[in-house]
């Protein structure tokens, strides 16, 4: 990958005051959504891939938020070796509880979690989908703003139907647009 998304550390916050946090968000629309089922018997797990370089070792956590419906699901994933490049795949179950809706406003959101204060780490991961509970969002996360040496990057992201991972599709802005 050439490009990836960083975050620098420009503040440091060693110190977390109540209802403090940090995450990178991305925002998904429902119409391009409703390919999941969510809401339905039939409801598709999704599989979330991406490269991190985290300055901090231990536990990240990846949430997802379901805007529509108030509700989530998180999970924790493990950086091994800081200041490396590290690939990450995630599997979320599907929900049978509550459709996105069909529409261009924002019904998923996926953050990665920065930093958090006890507000949203004093509670147990919620690694099911639940109804949001801030406690259960973020447990267990390190704090990667602690220091102004620290940078974050993403890069490779890819949200996907399914269990399985596929290989990243290196495509072309033509190519692209093409299709």
């Amino acid at each position: 990958f050439a490009t990836s998304l960083k975050m620098d550390c420009t503040t440091e916050n060693a110190s977390l005051s109540a209802g403090s946090y940090l995450f990178i968000e991305q925002d998904l629309e429902g119409q391009d959504l409703q390919h999941l089922k969510k809401g339905t018997a039939n409801a598709e797990s999704v599989t979330l891939s991406f490269w991190v370089y985290s300055p901090k070792t231990g536990t990240h956590v990846i949430q997802l938020y379901d805007n529509d419906n108030a509700r989530h699901i998180c999970q924790a994933y493990t950086v091994s070796s800081a200041n490396t490049w590290e690939k990450k795949t995630l599997t979320f179950a599907g929900d049978t509880s509550g459709p996105f809706g069909n529409d261009a406003n924002y019904s998923l959101q996926i953050y990665w979690w920065l930093f958090a204060s006890s507000t949203y780490t004093s509670g147990t991961l919620a690694t099911s989908w639940a109804s949001l509970t801030a406690a259960n969002a973020a447990v267990g996360q390190v704090n990667v703003l602690d220091d102004l040496a620290n940078d974050f990057l993403i890069t490779g992201v890819q949200f996907e139907v399914g269990s399985t991972a596929t290989d990243f599709e290196h495509r072309s802005y033509g190519d692209e647009l093409q299709r």
